[in-house]
């Protein structure tokens, strides 16, 4: 499969660690990933430090994505939610350092979301993804 095409419009802020717009080759499948918390096999979150959290969360949606047949590159669109905006800011070297071991040099169009509370106990932060996967050979 190709590679997205890259739409980093002159008239909107230049984005740092994410892209204005991605569009897909002809030809992928669609894959909606669900929300994915730090939360173990039996869905309690066990650690209660952010960047532990985080990265938890987004090995989840890279699990989805390679038990679909995808890599980290073929996300296109991610949605980070947090319970505590200044916590991620505070975190942000560290988190880059987390997402370059997972992404690389990769940055789909994302939005990040404050929020009041995540359904697991405990969890600080939420991912969820939509990735367009290579069509598999007939």
């Amino acid at each position: 499969m190709d590679t997205y095409e890259v739409f980093n419009p002159p008239t909107l802020a230049e984005p740092r660690g994410w892209n204005h717009g991605l569009l897909a080759p002809a030809g992928g499948r669609v894959l909606f990933v669900a929300g994915q918390t730090a939360g173990g096999p039996d869905g309690r979150v066990e650690s209660g430090n952010f960047i532990a959290q985080f990265e938890v969360a987004l090995d989840r949606v890279l699990a989805v994505v390679r038990e679909a047949g995808g890599e980290s590159a073929h996300i296109g669109r991610m949605t980070v939610y947090v319970t505590d905006l200044a916590a991620y800011m505070d975190a942000r070297r560290e988190l880059a350092a987390a997402w370059r071991a997972r992404m690389g040099r990769h940055y789909p169009a994302m939005a990040l979301v404050e929020v009041r509370g995540l359904v697991e106990a405990g969890a600080m932060v939420e991912i969820e993804a939509t990735a367009v996967l290579p069509e598999q050979p007939d």
